[in-house]
């Protein structure tokens, strides 16, 4: 069986297991606190986090702050294409077999885009970001967004699937970021030396 066959019948028992529960208090909580991974709260972080800085003079927390930002919004690009030209139910709403894994098409409902989530997008860039210029809190950093993309399965906002793909998204935006600083930065230095 191909992988992602598994992975789909993996989603599919997930959301029977989970669907009776999603309406809960504690899976409530759960899905309530995995809003910290939506744009505008992930945005403000980065914001805050350069504006911070800023008044402290501390031009590693500045760094970290627009790291963020970047990966945070190259991780939004990727998963708005994809969003874009796959069409998958929400666990919560799905209601034939056809509709469990993503497929080609476009359809920007809500409900009809599940695929990839967003929020294990942006959480996995901005924790990506934030630990490579500040290491030492790397363990935390993807803790909590960890816990932001899981966040999401429980009151099946996302499948499993949707979710490694959003963290995969993110992983790779917050690489692409990095690299492109690290070139920035040394093509600083050389203008420096030479003028």
């Amino acid at each position: 069986m191909p992988t992602s066959e598994v992975a789909f019948a993996f989603d599919k028992r997930v959301r029977k297991a989970l669907l009776p529960y999603r309406e809960t208090p504690p899976i409530k909580a759960v899905t309530w606190l995995s809003q910290a991974g939506d744009q505008m709260q992930l945005r403000v972080l980065a914001g805050g986090l350069i504006v911070f800085g800023a008044a402290r003079r501390n031009p590693r927390m500045v760094g970290a702050g627009l790291r963020m930002l970047a990966a945070h919004e190259a991780a939004a690009l990727t998963k708005d294409w994809v969003k874009r030209r796959a069409v998958r139910s929400r666990p919560r709403s799905a209601t034939s077999k056809d509709t469990k894994k993503p497929e080609p098409g476009h359809d920007t409902r809500k409900e009809k885009s599940s695929f990839p989530s967003g929020h294990a997008a942006g959480a996995t860039a901005a924790a990506r970001a934030f630990s490579a210029v500040y290491p030492e809190h790397a363990g935390a950093a993807g803790l909590a967004a960890g816990a932001i993309a899981l966040g999401r399965i429980p009151g099946c906002a996302h499948y499993p699937s949707d979710v490694a793909a959003g963290a995969v998204i993110g992983a790779g935006s917050a690489s692409a970021v990095t690299a492109l600083w690290g070139l920035a930065r040394r093509g600083a230095m050389a203008a420096l030396r030479r003028g």
